[in-house]
């Protein structure tokens, strides 16, 4: 018998899973900097210590008796899992945490030994009542979110604390957050259900400045540990968190396209100035075998406001989007790509109906593109609308520098690039199979 399994995450859900082979590969790992005053990473350095049952330990000769959230430990060790040089520096951080009723502590032998207790530790686990070795790097425990956003505030944190934060509020696969399907992304549940967040709202919450929140970032993406997906303008960026999905579920972490969570977004899309059949470069690498080439488009009508060029563009990014959405059809070098307006972009937003039609009569898809132009004056005001706030839109960037004759020459015959919104493209169910074949024999003949 087989099951199609979907996981979901629950963005209500007061606490997060935090497995303790994740927070030692953080202890190994030297390149990223502890300096800081929240005392997050610190607390769950003994939270991952903490015993999830009754369990002894002997020490120096001696037996210790441990309950459910407490540990005992050597000072030496203290130090290690702290990076403190001196043993007075390890101290005052379990002095800081124990005036913020997060631990409590003793020391033991003459100051060798330091045994432990998380206070609120069976408000958040569940605490065995048998007696069991606890292992220190396999399984997980709960940790509340709430107790997060107390260490963040308490002061600056360090690039292990940002880390951790934007670890714990990662969500997953959940509807009521935007592009949380595409891979896990980065909310602080601010009851918009948008993960676009600024520099500047993280440098407030972080204690930084907007430049070093940004080079903290840009660290934490060389790494390989985020993906961060920056907009133009006032838009925001979305951050979205590599190798979660192997650690929190052990499935294969996903790849992020830029342009696929921009059209979810319904953000601007940039065309450069140079169209695709003027580039020189090397061709962008793509996820399907076969690209779309220029002969596969048709455009029935011209639009005015829209180049041809930027339209064949648009269908060749639409189209890779959606052959990874399963439209097995648009990696096939035969499909036609029929475009027709469906309005007039004098009075309004065009609209363009895309006819993706397969020459074998397998199947007909049908969707409409809204395709946004910017006209000059909105790249240098902001656009206010009524009941939504002002963005504003940034001009393309600078032709490289010529000569006055070609700039004027130039200026006359070549048009500037429009801005280019699109919205989302759920996919489609295609219609009558023997409809599809009669009218995509029809098209593909006149074709």
């Amino acid at each position: 018998m087989e099951y199609q399994l979907e996981l979901k995450q629950i963005v209500d859900f007061p606490r997060c899973r935090i497995y303790r082979n994740f927070i030692q590969t953080l202890l190994n790992d030297r390149s990223i900097r502890t300096t800081g005053g929240s005392f997050l990473f610190w607390y769950l350095v003994l939270c991952s210590y903490a015993n999830y049952s009754t369990s002894i330990r002997r020490m120096e000769q001696l037996t210790y008796t441990l309950s459910p959230g407490e540990w005992i430990c050597s000072i030496s060790e203290l130090q290690d899992w702290f990076r403190c040089r001196f043993q007075h520096q390890a101290i005052s951080i379990l002095k800081h945490l124990q005036e913020e009723s997060c631990i409590t502590y003793s020391l033991l032998e003459k100051n060798r030994l330091v045994k432990f207790r998380i206070t609120d530790w069976q408000d958040d686990n569940t605490a065995l009542k048998y007696n069991y070795p606890c292992k220190k790097d396999t399984g997980f425990f709960f940790f509340s979110i709430g107790k997060a956003h107390k260490l963040i505030q308490a002061g600056k944190c360090s690039e292990m604390d940002i880390l951790l934060d934007l670890w714990i509020h990662a969500v997953y696969n959940d509807p009521s957050v935007l592009c949380s399907d595409t891979g896990p992304v980065v909310y602080y549940r601010n009851n918009t259900g948008s993960p676009l967040t600024s520099f500047q709202t993280l440098g407030e919450r972080w204690g930084h400045s907007k430049p070093t929140v940004s080079r903290l970032l840009k660290k934490l993406e060389k790494m390989n540990l985020i993906t961060l997906v920056s907009f133009r303008g006032n838009h925001g960026s979305i951050i979205y968190l590599n190798n979660y999905l192997s650690i929190m579920f052990n499935i294969s972490d996903v790849l992020i396209d830029k342009e696929e969570i921009a059209m979810k977004m319904k953000l601007p899309i940039y065309i450069s100035k140079e169209t695709p059949a003027e580039e020189t470069a090397e061709p962008e690498t793509v996820c399907v075998p076969e690209t779309v080439t220029d002969a596969q488009i048709t455009v029935s009508n011209p639009i005015p406001c829209v180049p041809i060029s930027h339209i064949r563009y648009m269908v060749k990014k639409v189209a890779k989007l959606l052959d990874t959405q399963g439209i097995s059809c648009c990696h096939c070098p035969r499909t036609r790509y029929i475009l027709s307006p469906l309005s007039d972009c004098k009075d309004s937003i065009p609209v363009i109906g895309l006819n993706i039609i397969c020459p074998f009569g397998a199947a007909n898809y049908r969707f409409e593109l809204t395709i946004e132009p910017r006209p000059e004056s909105a790249k240098l005001e902001p656009e206010k609308k009524g009941g939504q706030q002002s963005r504003t839109v940034l001009a393309n960037p600078a032709l490289p520098k010529e000569g006055r004759i070609g700039q004027r020459a130039k200026r006359m015959h070549r048009m500037e690039p429009p801005e280019i919104l699109l919205p989302d493209l759920p996919p489609q169910i295609p219609d009558n199979a023997e409809a599809g074949s009669q009218e995509g024999g029809d098209l593909y003949a006149e074709a």
